[in-house]
């Protein structure tokens, strides 16, 4: 119809509604496009499973060394009251709503939301640079973890107190009535042939509180991973990275835990509120599979050293069954004249109790089941495969030692060597004399991409720890890792990571970016970094030049102050800048 027409037949009115309603939408787009936290093409992209290129202004589209790209990012703080804690996997709550079952502590797995947040966590009102290591251990900034809760949940059991303007953590716990200095001596004691230091080094601490068991270990050069769930324990992990301890959030639930087979020395439990039992003895199979053969499983809680009650005598009567049917040995079993107990337990380190059992069950895992990895994997009721090889040498020459996984091809033993060499060159001769990092602030650090551990093995020295995380699209190097005497997990970069935000000092990344930006979006990566690095935390960056070029203005909209070094290591500096704006609720 023409529009001569209109005017001919004085259709006026349906001309002005058509006008109104043209303007209508033309302010509706303007206002969604101004006012959306996330840019267009962050929702785009997180529909989408290829990587979508960062908007530019660029000349040309490069960037020269007197020019670094602008991205446009329109950056927003997360809403919510827990903004500040948030851990996007831990806290998806739709999901976690949807559940149909909670009865194996699905509801503390990792359920993460999609597609994922883009927004920065705030931080706490009146946060602090950290106290240094080691005052960090005793005693830490209340207003950088300000959560109240377990201090009057566990007063009487020195955990955690508050004083003045700090927490301060006495060494307590629920089993170290008379300190943990004292609960350490007792094993070393009940137990002479665990030695500190030496055969013992690698240790998961299961249930961990507020970490000081592993904490105190470090005195007797034992690295010690402690987990524990986000539960009604208020942030007990939290707490442990801010002392400058290792942690991460875990749970024992229907998956295993990110760690390969026949990782730690050994094990430790203390009322850690497991019930091994469950399932048909899945969560003590877990640990089967993790713990290294001839390793050991130490259990400290009121069933080992009470039997006034119905409860305590059936969940021993449980234990004893499973683990005589796990071929597990007690040998030690002992009271504390504090009225504690604990008994140590021994995997056996080869397959003969396995076919010599009467009743073959649990039974022994397929071989294959070993392929199947340890991210996002079902738990598995049956006894782990032996691996056929030795105890490590002590340590500290395990460190250097060729690693009892590393594969038996000679070039394999050469790379290793050689690997170990070059990063003790570049950590020396580059990394420690960069005036761009003041390392006497560095204490937490993570490699986000470890290979043999080299980056971890060359600051060994350092009063500091390292996470190694080997990505899951990489060949799995982890159990030469932990076979050097080195803790790490698996992780996807493409997810967050299960922990608090504002826990490591530096994060470390070598030739990561690159595989990365094949499966999922860096700003995502670089915004993970963000959530989980401290105010004036580092990032040391190893990658093509292409790479820096594409990670570096990202960091540049984040206020932060990155260099580049070599034409090959990118450095930045997170600073205390967050926006000023809140993003919408979805």
């Amino acid at each position: 119809m023409a529009i001569s027409v209109f005017f001919k037949e004085k259709k006026y009115p349906f001309l002005l509604a058509l006008s109104v309603l043209f303007v209508c939408v033309t302010l509706f787009l303007l206002l969604l496009i101004n006012s959306n936290p996330y840019p267009l093409y962050d929702l785009q992209s997180s529909s989408s499973s290829q990587p979508h290129p960062i908007a530019s202004t660029a000349k040309n589209g490069a960037v020269s060394d007197g020019e670094i790209a602008a991205v446009n990012i329109s950056w927003a703080l997360c809403p919510g009251p827990l903004a500040v804690d948030f851990i996007p996997c831990l806290d998806n709550w739709k999901a976690i709503k949807a559940l149909k079952s909670r009865r194996h502590m699905e509801h503390r797995e990792r359920h993460c939301p999609a597609p994922g947040l883009r927004c920065l966590t705030p931080l706490p009102r009146g946060y602090k640079v950290k106290v240094p290591w080691p005052k960090s251990r005793d005693m830490i900034w209340y207003d950088n973890v300000p959560h109240p809760k377990l201090v009057e949940y566990k007063k009487d059991q020195n955990w955690v107190r508050k004083s003045g303007d700090y927490l301060v953590f006495p060494g307590g716990g629920t089993q170290f009535k008379d300190g943990v200095t004292h609960y350490i001596e007792y094993i070393q004691k009940t137990m002479p042939t665990i030695e500190w230091g030496k055969n013992i080094r690698v240790i998961l601490d299961v249930g961990c509180g507020v970490a000081s068991f592993g904490g105190y270990l470090l005195d007797k050069n034992v690295i010690t991973m402690s987990f524990a769930p986000k539960d009604e324990h208020e942030a007990q992990i939290q707490f442990a990275l801010e002392r400058g301890i290792p942690a991460t959030l875990s749970v024992i639930g229907t998956q295993r835990l990110t760690f390969p087979d026949d990782a730690f020395d050994l094990l430790h439990c203390a009322r850690c509120r497991v019930h091994w039992d469950a399932d048909g003895g899945k969560p003590l199979l877990e640990l089967n599979r993790i713990l290294r053969p001839g390793g050991f499983f130490i259990w400290s809680a009121t069933p080992v050293y009470r039997d006034d009650n119905e409860r305590d005598r059936e969940v021993w009567k449980s234990m004893v069954a499973l683990t005589t049917a796990m071929c597990w040995k007690v040998v030690a079993k002992s009271f504390d004249s504090t009225g504690i107990g604990l008994v140590i337990y021994q995997k056996p380190d080869s397959t003969s109790c396995y076919s010599e059992r009467q009743n073959p069950d649990p039974p022994v895992c397929d071989p294959k089941d070993k392929k199947l990895g340890s991210w996002y994997v079902p738990l598995s009721r049956c006894l782990s495969q032996l691996p056929g090889y030795s105890w490590p040498v002590p340590w500290p020459e395990r460190l250097s030692s060729k690693p009892l996984s590393l594969s038996p091809e000679p070039e394999s033993e050469e790379k290793f060597y050689k690997d170990t060499k070059d990063w003790s060159a570049l950590v020396s001769n580059s990394y420690l004399n960069n005036a761009a990092i003041n390392w006497s602030s560095v204490r937490n650090v993570m490699d986000m991409n470890a290979g043999y551990g080299g980056f971890a093995a060359a600051l060994i020295d350092r009063p500091l720890w390292v996470i190694n995380v080997i990505p899951v699209h990489v060949p799995d190097t982890l159990p030469i890792i932990f076979d050097r005497g080195l803790i790490g997990f698996y992780h996807d970069w493409c997810e967050p990571l299960s922990t608090y935000p504002r826990t490591y000092d530096l994060l470390h990344s070598s030739f990561l970016f690159e595989s990365l930006s094949q499966r999922c979006d860096i700003v995502d990566v670089v915004v993970e970094m963000d959530r989980i690095l401290r105010p004036n935390g580092y990032i040391v960056i190893q990658d093509t030049m292409e790479m820096i070029d594409k990670v570096r203005p990202i960091l540049h909209s984040l206020q932060w102050s990155p260099t580049v070094h070599q034409d090959r290591e990118l450095i930045g500096q997170k600073g205390f800048w967050r926006p000023a704006r809140f993003a919408s609720r979805s």
